[in-house]
């Protein structure tokens, strides 16, 4: 994992930031970031805009490891990476979100970086925000972390669940997994990035949930450093799989 994970450009730095234009310029410009795109496009292939309008209350929507919230701005409020791109121009066209959500819903961001949930939910993208290191929690955070998976009707986890360890990966999923109600599960996984641990976390997803459909598309440009560590690549590239809960009334007896 250590050595594979030192193959990667890592853009620490950007999430110490407080507001999400380093990220804009760093990484959606400079390596022309497009995977939003292809996210949304198969949030809304795989009927999942449908199914977020049709949760009774409101959808419960959990931004898993979610940096600024850039999945959270294309998958709830409709928007591609060029509006994302116009909304995080500068420290003041950041500060709200440009477009209405498409849907009633219930936002929660989770990240490590303490600064990238205050704004998400400074900019009204995260009605909730939990800072908190997965890999490193107290007994009390996991409990916690434990009840809010269990009331959620979205998962969203794009590009971020290498950076988890699988044990997390097994508890998260199982709780989401536990609420005796439809759900949906969207994550993105890398190539070339961690190959391996990605294989594992398909298989725990599967252990869970219900799959539902998938799509192979591109994620951004490597950097020049990464592109010395594999070969020569130009692209990371992107699968994207949408699952289902498993609930006791579809089951088959």
């Amino acid at each position: 994992g250590a050595e594979a994970a030192s193959k990667k450009q890592h853009f620490g730095d950007i999430y110490n930031e407080l507001t999400p234009v380093a990220f804009k310029t760093r990484i959606m410009d400079s390596l022309d970031y497009i995977c939003d795109d292809y996210t949304k496009s198969e949030f809304e292939r795989c009927g999942l805009v449908e199914f977020c309008s049709g949760v009774p209350g409101g959808c419960k929507f959990l931004d898993l490891c979610c940096c600024f919230g850039n999945t959270t701005m294309a998958l709830v409020h409709g928007m591609s990476v060029m509006d994302i791109k116009a909304n995080w121009a500068d420290d003041v066209a950041c500060k709200k979100v440009a477009k209405p959500r498409l849907f009633a819903a219930t936002v929660t961001g989770v990240d490590l970086s303490a600064n990238a949930v205050a704004y998400g939910q400074s900019a009204g993208l995260f009605d909730a925000g939990i800072q908190c290191d997965l890999n490193k929690w107290t007994p009390t955070q996991k409990q916690e972390m434990g009840a809010v998976m269990a009331e959620q009707d979205v998962l969203c986890a794009t590009a971020a669940l290498v950076y988890l360890e699988l044990e997390t990966c097994d508890f998260l999923f199982s709780k989401f997994a536990s609420k005796q109600a439809p759900g949906r599960v969207i994550v993105n996984f890398l190539n070339p990035f961690e190959l391996e641990k990605a294989d594992q976390t398909k298989a725990l997803l599967l252990k869970h949930f219900d799959f539902v459909g998938s799509r192979a598309t591109k994620h951004r440009r490597l950097s020049s450093f990464e592109q010395k560590n594999y070969g020569g690549e130009d692209w990371a590239l992107l699968e994207i799989w949408t699952l289902a809960r498993r609930c006791p009334s579809s089951q088959a007896v």
